[in-house]
Parts: structure tokens; sequence; C-alpha cells
């Protein structure tokens, strides 16, 4: 049976979560109709075995579309942080050289793998060789992408509606842009616009997570949930119970990671569009 990565903005949005510097996270990717497991294996130079026992998956023939790959080397303990930007690298260009990988250069730009092949017009099928020019982020673009995550304390607007009541907000500036907000446990967390649930399961150190697509095109995600209300193909009205707060491990605070996109750019989650 064939599967592939699902390249649409919501897949490329959890990757970013999930390879977020300071979280700690593994990468996870859905499957969908296209490619086979040997391809996906490939572009993070891995084996089609490696990714087949990390997942526990015996018979890839069985393997459905909508199904969530963990990448191996990415888990909790922490990937390989990335090696440090080859000096032929000039003007977007960057020089393959031996024992590279898509995986290995996308961390070292920052940007996802998805990001990557869509760059350069790769599938993702797509097998590097020493020697070969590809293109990435300019230079200054690759400092910003190794930038460790900032979290910062704002001041709480009583005029804006969030997902919860929130007692306080830290805004999360570097990689991954948004706000955390703190409030109370099995709290319910609330969507602020209608919309199609297209992720909702659960992710290292975010605890449980539901993205939102609106029909504008504009991408809700909420995490850090104990429990969800929600299965991904769900409808949802503005209001709707997305699930219920849970506690986040590194702060012992009951918090709720909120992010907004549109098409691939992060919109600043205070003013995102509100039902």
């Amino acid at each position: 049976m064939k599967v592939s990565f699902h390249h649409a903005l919501f897949c490329i949005v959890l990757s970013c979560i999930a390879a977020g510097p300071g979280f700690s996270e593994e990468v996870v990717h859905v499957i969908q109709k296209g490619d086979t497991i040997y391809s996906i294996a490939r572009s993070y130079g891995l084996s089609a075995d490696e990714v087949l026992k990390y997942n526990k998956i015996s018979d890839p023939s069985k393997i459905n579309v909508g199904t969530k790959i963990r990448i191996p080397g990415t888990e909790a303990k922490g990937a390989a942080a990335p090696a440090p930007v080859n000096p032929q690298q000039t003007n977007g260009e960057y020089r393959v050289e031996k024992n590279d990988t898509l995986y290995s250069i996308s961390r070292r730009y920052g940007i996802s793998v998805a990001d990557l092949l869509a760059m350069n017009g790769f599938s993702s099928s797509h097998v590097l060789k020493a020697g070969e020019k590809i293109r990435v982020p300019a230079s200054g673009s690759a400092n910003a992408g190794t930038a460790p995550t900032a979290v910062t304390a704002i001041k709480v607007d009583s005029s804006v509606k969030w997902p919860i009541k929130a007692k306080e907000i830290a805004q999360i500036t570097g990689k991954l842009n948004g706000v955390q907000l703190t409030g109370d446990r099995q709290e319910s967390v609330k969507s602020l616009t209608g919309g199609t649930i297209v992720s909702a399961g659960p992710y290292r150190g975010f605890g449980r997570v539901a993205i939102v697509q609106t029909p504008a095109g504009y991408l809700y995600v909420y995490g850090g949930c104990e429990t969800l209300s929600v299965k991904e193909g769900d409808k949802v009205s503005a209001g709707s119970e997305l699930g219920k707060l849970g506690i986040d491990t590194k702060t012992a605070k009951s918090q709720l990671f909120f992010f907004v996109y549109k098409g691939n750019t992060p919109v600043d989650p205070a003013k995102a569009p509100r039902a």
C-alpha cells in the first residue's frame, strides 16, 4: 500500500510544534495516499525498518491514511542539536556534504522537511547527493532558526477574548510564535471560531492538541489539553469545547499553548479573527 506525508499546512504546523527548540518534541507526521514508507524514511536519512520498528508496525500494508508516524531519533530526550552552518552556504544556497539528510539540513536552518522539499521542488523520495547544491533560507534566516524559543510575560488585556479565562499570558517567540495562557486545571478550552478539526491527539510536552481550520484558511492550534472533546473531522462552532486544560510538567501550571497561522505565516493570537 502506498502512503505519504500530507504536505498541507496543518502538517507543517505539527512539524514546527514537534521540533520547537526548548520543548524537546519528537517529530510526528500524518500519513496520506501517495508515497511509500521507504521514501518517507529516506527523507530523514533512515531505513524503512527503523521507522516500522519504532512505530511497532509489523505489516505496512495495514497502515491507513491519517495514521500518525513518529520519527526515530527525535523522541523526548531531544534530537541532536543543529550543526553549525557550513561556510559554503551563501545567499540561500547550500552544498550537500556526505551523510547530510533532508532532516539534518532542515534542522540546521530551522524549517520543516516539507518546507525544504517545497523550496527545491523535490518529492519526498528525493535522495541527496554529496556536492549537490540546494536552496535553503538565507544566512540570516538560518541564524534565527537556531535561536531558542523565548517566553516573555505580557499584560492581560481583559478586552481580548481567549480560549480560557487567562490569569497570566506569556508571549512565545522564536521558531514558535504564539502565546502561553495560564488557567485552571480541567477548565474548558473553547474554540474561538467555527471550523473543522484537522488534527486532534497527543504531542509530547504539549499534552493533547486540537487544530481548527476555519473556512478562511486560518489554523488555530490549541495545545496543553488533558483530555479532548473532539476528534479529527468534527465541525465546531465558536464557543464549542475542544477539551479540558491539563498541567504543564515543566512549570507545574495549567497552561494552554495557543498558536494561529494563515498560509505558512504565524499570526498574532491577540489579533487573530474571532467569530
